[in-house]
């Protein structure tokens, strides 16, 4: 395996998260307010928990501690987010095509942390028996 380049797409992956992340902390209210315009219960609670799930599984992602954790945590995190927030406004007439980039980002970004999961499952198996 080329771990620069796991490394770096690691990276960039851990980039969207950690900058959404402190996106969020800038701008808590009016996305605490987002939030409850759809319905969300606890906005703020919820907001906190986000914020949480991207900047230290972002963070984690980045320096490559306990990958694997960081990656289903993203994943668990990313689904009712791109549900709740992008696949329901999918027939919106206004705001249709725009909610269908953010849903196919998602899911791309779930495909890359699917991977980086799947590449921590079997990096112990791959490794040279010396450094085991």
């Amino acid at each position: 395996m080329n771990t620069s380049l796991i490394r770096l797409s690691r990276a960039l992956v851990a980039l969207i998260f950690v900058i959404g992340g402190l996106g969020k902390i800038a701008a808590f209210s009016a996305t605490k307010d987002f939030i409850a315009s759809v319905g969300f219960p606890l906005p703020a609670l919820f907001l906190a928990g986000a914020i949480a799930f991207e900047v230290f599984g972002g963070i984690a992602l980045l320096v490559g501690y306990k990958v694997r954790w960081a990656a289903g945590a993203l994943i668990i995190f990313l689904i009712p987010a791109t549900i709740i927030f992008h696949a329901m406004n999918l027939t919106d007439a206004a705001q249709g095509q725009q909610q269908m980039i953010e849903v196919l980002k998602n899911l791309a970004i779930i495909g890359a942390l699917v991977k980086f999961l799947a590449d921590e499952s079997i990096a112990p198996r791959l490794a040279a028996p010396a450094e085991r």
